[in-house]
């Protein structure tokens, strides 16, 4: 192959090289090659193997994806293999090495620029006429490298549409801020204050395409940030923020305006915050809810957006990371017919999710459940949910208070702040209601000095609440690339700090996250719960006092079978399910060595 100067990639000649190196049989190559024509004439010829859906004829017989193919391809001929990722690809800058009419004729694709070289990608290795071409222009030596064909051609097309979309936006306002939404702003004279259509379709594909991506990789939250400069976008993927835009300011308040309008929010309003909600779909048709919030900041509108995924509703507890006795603790609790359970836990500890799940479960036509909410995070057809209306005094104590009337059988208090909204939930338990709510406390025993706290009395505490359920949420290792390792003297060390204080016995083995193409080179794909679960026993009620210790409490409910959040963490990595950096990071520590 390496003779076919300034020749295209041919079908037989990979076709003959997978024979060579036995990815597939010869009758699969000869069915590929006789079959060849039902695909367009200009159609590459790694996707005409990869869309025959084989298996690899070598163990483990994975299948040959177009991503697989590539990457062996570029292997076998001593090509640098590159994965083209939109999410650390700078669009604004790669776009203006060359024009997009030059990079369609000869379906290259620029990824990286830098003041020593420009990276372009190419899914055609013996075509090399156009660096001699483009050298002289840029100035600059070109790094070659080898791409998966369909993603070539399918930024080709959406980086520069969007570069294209962003600097005609741009080219609208210089200057867009106003005195109201940035303190610090510079007034430039001959520079236009005008401030450009929300709905102008250039901002309409730029917020399109925002949203595509982020559903694409799996973020939760989407941040569009004001700067003095310059706008950022940041996506939160598996609990972690990651920066993958920045945008002139101009379009990042167009961007913020457009989102306004489609949440039905006011646009003018840019001084107090804001709270909307949106609909949408996915580009595979899956409905998709974004709860919007706005915040003013220094340099204007700082917007997120929280992705609701409605699939969350349906899964089962053991895909939300409950173990066997988590499941039996926590069922334990919500059979009862009446009393409270809680739920702790830190903002984005998953807390909403469990109770959704479980109010999913415990909705049967028999059943009226019924919620207050601030604000409501999804709407759910099962049940009747009711959200605080700060502004009319319509809170959480007034919305309980409402909700009793209502003959309901199961209600769910969005939070518990503050002694009124406690003293409702009480009085619900007391008459015959299951509550279910959330508090802010780092674990489960410490939810019971906080009600103390609030100023509800032992004896209520004791008759109405059936247990509290701690909970974090801890990055899942990649099922495709974790590896299984001999815990470093580091590890072995922070092992035997997570588990020593707790006396717990539990079976070493470490799991090293090592990142692939299915987890974006992350290491990790998804995330589970680690839970730390406590039931309101006889022995415990008895701590229960005016002068009640914190540790006396915790060490009761240790003894009758709680697992800490450590411990259940440390099983999970044992399981090879999460790494030991991430329960480290994310599970408190013990709060009483004495353990």
């Amino acid at each position: 192959m390496a003779s076919q100067a300034e020749q295209r990639l041919q079908l037989r000649d990979i076709l003959h090289l997978l024979r060579e190196d036995r990815l597939i049989t010869h009758e699969e190559a000869e069915t590929v090659y006789k079959e060849r024509f039902q695909y367009k004439a200009d159609a590459h010829p790694l996707i005409q193997i990869a869309e025959r859906q084989l298996k690899s004829a070598q163990p483990p017989h994975k299948l040959l994806h177009l991503e697989m193919l590539t990457e062996w391809l570029a292997g076998r001929l001593g090509l640098e293999y590159f994965h083209i990722d939109p999410l650390r690809i700078n669009f604004s800058t790669v776009t203006e090495v060359m024009t997009s009419a030059y990079a369609a004729r000869l379906q290259v694709l620029p990824v990286q620029v830098s003041q020593q070289e420009v990276v372009i990608a190419s899914a055609e290795p013996f075509l090399r006429q156009w660096e001699h071409e483009l050298q002289p222009i840029l100035r600059r030596p070109i790094r070659r490298v080898f791409a998966n064909p369909a993603d070539i051609e399918r930024f080709q097309v959406e980086f520069f549409n969007l570069a294209r979309s962003v600097k005609n936006a741009n080219s609208k306002a210089n200057q867009q801020n106003s005195p109201i939404s940035n303190f610090e702003q510079l007034v430039e004279l001959s520079k236009t204050n005008r401030q450009f259509d929300a709905n102008e379709q250039h901002i309409v594909s730029i917020v399109d395409w925002l949203w595509q991506y982020a559903f694409e990789q799996r973020a939760s939250d989407i941040h569009v940030e004001p700067r003095r400069d310059i706008g950022i976008v940041r996506f939160r993927i598996d609990g972690v923020l990651h920066q993958v835009y920045q945008l002139p300011m101009s379009v990042i308040n167009a961007m913020t305006s457009r989102i306004k309008i489609l949440g039905r929010m006011d646009v003018v309003e840019k001084r107090r915050p804001q709270d909307g909600r949106i609909k949408t779909r996915t580009p595979a048709g899956l409905e998709i809810e974004l709860r919007l919030s706005t915040l003013p900041t220094a340099f204007g509108e700082k917007l997120v957006m929280r992705i609701f995924d409605p699939d969350v509703l349906v899964r089962s507890f053991a895909e939300l990371g409950f173990t066997d006795d988590d499941l039996a603790r926590w069922q334990h609790m919500t059979k009862q017919p009446n009393g409270i359970i809680l739920v702790t836990g830190p903002t984005g500890s998953g807390k909403t999710t469990t109770l959704y799940s479980t109010l999913k479960h415990l909705a049967t036509p028999e059943v009226n459940v019924c919620t207050i909410e601030d604000p409501i995070e999804m709407v759910e057809g099962a049940f009747n949910q009711m959200q605080v209306q700060a502004g009319i005094d319509l809170g959480f104590a007034d919305g309980v208070r409402a909700l009793l009337r209502q003959d309901p059988d199961i209600i769910m208090i969005g939070e518990i702040r503050d002694l009124e909204t406690a003293e409702m939930a009480i009085q619900a338990a007391l008459t015959g209601h299951l509550v279910l709510s959330t508090l802010h406390t780092n674990d489960a025993p410490s939810a019971i000095t906080r009600m103390l706290d609030l100023g509800v009395p032992p004896y209520l505490l004791n008759a109405t609440v059936l247990g509290v359920m701690a909970q974090r949420l801890v990055r899942t290792l990649c099922p495709h690339c974790k590896r299984a390792a001999e815990p470093t003297e580091e590890e072995a060390e922070a092992w035997k700090r997570l588990v020593a204080p707790f006396k717990a016995n539990v079976p070493r083995q470490i799991h090293h996250p090592v990142g692939c193409l299915e987890c974006r080179k992350t290491g990790y794909s998804g995330r589970m719960g680690i839970y730390e679960t406590a039931l309101m026993s006889p022995a415990l009620a008895r701590l229960i006092h005016n002068n009640t210790e914190l540790a006396a409490v915790r060490q009761q409910a240790m003894r009758e079978d709680m697992k800490p959040l450590r411990i259940s963490g440390a099983l999970k990595v044992a399981k090879g399910q999460t790494s030991l950096d991430e329960v480290l990071r994310t599970a408190p520590p013990a709060q009483d060595e004495s353990l």
